[in-house]
């Protein structure tokens, strides 16, 4: 099947063991998948979604990309820098204070080009998005809609297709472990390992959303990822596995667990975490390993 795709990230992102690292846990061989390689604006696992997404929105003759994140987001970042190496317009709809001064990702995102609307209040950024999507459209900026973290059926193609590429790499992984929050990752590794045939488990440590309502999205989602791929594949929430033991204290709060993981993967290995996403899905499994 044929599926609109601009081929932009480095792929394949490798594959690297850390003995160090398992050594200190005197646990499991342990390895790391390196999709903060991925080369667009520092990498980052967006960029899968982004090739299958910025396709779509071409398709459908777009001129303008609008999402929506924290204020430091690191999808809006990747879909910023996307937009301009495409000649998107961009839009980003960021929760967070306006009075902040730029740094990070949002000194980026307005390097990149980006019209950033700023959100004081959370339960606001949803109107506010479809509010600001009406108005790009009523402007004739012919606009589209990029979800939360890239996380619809175009993009868990992403991690459907990142599924086989770490097959392919044949690393011989009983478990993948990743950070899970908007669930289109999750939900392509899922279809990825139904479809190209992984024998492991996938385990997705939640970063703030609860259990209920991953299993729910992520079942939906990797189904209507595997129509896209020409399959019907229907998957239940008991499909999903999903770990919520370790985002009680909230999204972007860093507790000790998040800092002993970025030490242990920065002393051991040389190898730098976020404390958002990556340093909690470690935090969870090197306590799992324990």
């Amino acid at each position: 099947m044929n599926i609109p795709r601009l081929n932009f990230a480095h792929l394949p992102t490798p594959t690297e063991a850390l003995p160090r690292l398992s050594e200190v846990l005197g646990g499991p061989r342990l390895l790391i998948k390196r999709d903060d390689q991925t080369g667009l604006a520092f990498g980052g696992n967006k960029t899968r979604k982004l090739e299958f997404l910025l396709a779509e929105a071409r398709e459908e003759g777009a001129k303008t990309l609008i999402t929506g994140g924290a204020l430091q987001s690191n999808h809006c970042r990747q879909t910023a820098a996307a937009a301009a190496r495409f000649g998107f317009e961009c839009i980003l709809v960021l929760t967070g204070d306006k009075s902040q001064k730029a740094s990070g990702n949002l000194l980026l995102d307005q390097l990149f080009g980006a019209e950033i609307v700023y959100v004081a209040d959370r339960k606001d950024r949803d109107r506010i998005l479809q509010e600001t999507f009406e108005r790009a459209k009523g402007e004739g900026k012919k606009p589209y809609l990029v979800p939360y973290g890239g996380s619809n059926a175009t993009g868990a193609l992403g991690y459907a297709f990142a599924m086989k590429e770490l097959i392919d790499q044949n690393v011989g992984a009983d478990w993948i472990v990743f950070a899970t929050s908007s669930g289109g990752t999750h939900a392509g590794l899922l279809l990825g390992q139904r479809i190209f045939g992984f024998s492991g488990k996938i385990l997705g440590i939640s970063v703030d959303e609860p259990e209920e309502w991953l299993r729910k999205e992520v079942s939906q989602l990797a189904s209507a990822t595997s129509e896209k791929l020409g399959e019907r594949i229907e998957f239940t929430p008991a499909d999903v596995l999903v770990n919520t033991d370790y985002c009680d204290a909230g999204y972007g709060v860093v507790t000790e667990r998040e800092r002993e993981a970025i030490r242990l993967f920065a002393n051991s290995e040389g190898l730098l975490l976020d404390p958002v996403y990556t340093g909690r899905a470690a935090a969870g499994m090197i306590d799992l390993i324990r």
